[in-house]
């Protein structure tokens, strides 16, 4: 009732909890972590903080100094008798004082999640839901100065997981012989079941990370590594799931099939910057795949920004060796006008099963419906 009342909040908070501290800093803290996210936590307007009191005198409402971004969330009151009664605002900025207590809260708080996590699994899952993403932002907006700190608390929903589970619980699962922690992004299972790179990964029996946020590839780019592991895209670089044996036998097909390969990537001009055998496809026949440094998720989340600079992904064309479209192809590269239309619907399918709009629709529909009359009138 106490919180409700003092910060104007329907619902109880989700958990709370005390510090008092004594010795070179002096200070005692009532913290609470609220249910839900308010509903301006993150606008412009929105005004972080912990009220502030030294020797039980009220100084400041919101005192953003005591809190760094990432636990702007956070709810509560803060009493040191280290200050002066005196103290201005300006002051505090400069505050060495201030300055120990707000490290050593920010410590406190995050070692009180890691409890929350190891002790009371569910609460802290509901924590992470509602209010997670800010642990990831605080990761990221660091440049990666909280990793050792936040990346243990960080949870992902997962293509096996039934639930929101922490990278390390992750790593424990891990598959024997499994290099990567592998993830994707998309916004359900279905669709991350759907994506034609998971082809090789569900054959091995890999799970894989499901990223539905669109700050969760730019952090686990600025992590790099969890338990010394990389992270790898699914739809990013090469996968490495291929024995010695098998990495020989692709490179031999790709050097026999080099001949198609270059003429579709001419048919295609500048849209693609390779066009490559795949070694993810088993079942699908075409996908697309980014190179390395910037990937399409990060591509899209970029230009959507107001000031977007038109950032643009490597695009490569991964054909599925294995699948009766290829043979169609082969059959047809001598035949420049057919080949152009072939290549220019399979990467527009590719770049709809990336949720990318293809450049020119009408020139799609009518290049489909040609292949399907000609396909007809070959049949007949």
């Amino acid at each position: 009732e106490f919180y409700k009342n003092k910060f104007y909040d329907y619902q109880d908070p989700l958990d709370y909890y005390q510090y008092s501290v004594e010795g070179n800093i002096t200070y005692t803290a009532l913290l609470f972590i609220p249910k839900k996210a308010p509903y301006d936590l993150y606008s412009n307007k929105y005004e972080k903080g912990l009220q502030l009191y030294t020797k039980g005198v009220f100084i400041m409402d919101k005192c953003k100094e005591l809190l760094p971004d990432y636990l702007r969330f956070i709810k509560g009151i803060v009493d040191s008798s280290d200050l002066s009664l005196n103290i201005s605002r300006e002051m505090l900025q400069h505050d060495k004082q201030l300055t120990k207590i707000a490290s050593n809260l920010e410590k406190k708080v995050v070692k009180h999640l890691q409890e929350l996590q190891n002790d009371e699994p569910d609460i802290y899952k509901e924590f992470f839901e509602a209010l997670g993403i800010n642990l990831k932002f605080g990761i990221y907006n660091s440049y990666g100065e909280k990793n050792d700190l936040l990346k243990g608390l960080l949870m992902y929903k997962t293509l096996k997981s039934e639930s929101l589970i922490s990278l390390e619980d992750y790593v424990r699962e891990m598959k024997e012989g499994q290099k990567y922690i592998y993830y994707a992004s998309a916004e359900t299972k279905e669709d991350l079941m759907a994506m034609p790179q998971m082809d090789a990964l569900k054959k091995k029996d890999y799970d894989v990370l499901l990223l539905t946020e669109e700050v969760d590839e730019f952090v686990l780019q600025v992590l790099q590594k969890f338990d010394d592991i990389s992270f790898k895209s699914v739809n990013q670089g090469d996968l490495d799931l291929l024995t010695d044996e098998e990495k020989e036998n692709a490179k031999k097909l790709s050097e026999e099939k080099q001949d198609l390969l270059s003429k579709i990537k001419t048919a295609l001009n500048t849209k693609v910057k390779d066009v490559v055998i795949s070694t993810r496809l088993t079942e699908s026949p075409v996908c697309l795949v980014s190179g390395d440094g910037i990937s399409f998720e990060m591509e899209k989340v970029m230009n959507d920004l107001p000031n977007g600079s038109n950032i643009k992904a490597e695009r490569i064309l991964e054909i599925n060796p294995n699948h009766p479209i290829f043979k169609v192809l082969e059959s047809i590269q001598n035949d420049e006008t057919k080949l152009n239309d072939y290549a220019s619907v399979l990467l527009n399918q590719a770049l709809l099963l990336e949720g990318f709009k293809v450049e020119n629709p009408n020139e799609f529909i009518e290049k489909m419906c040609k292949i399907m009359i000609e396909a007809n009138n070959f049949n007949n």
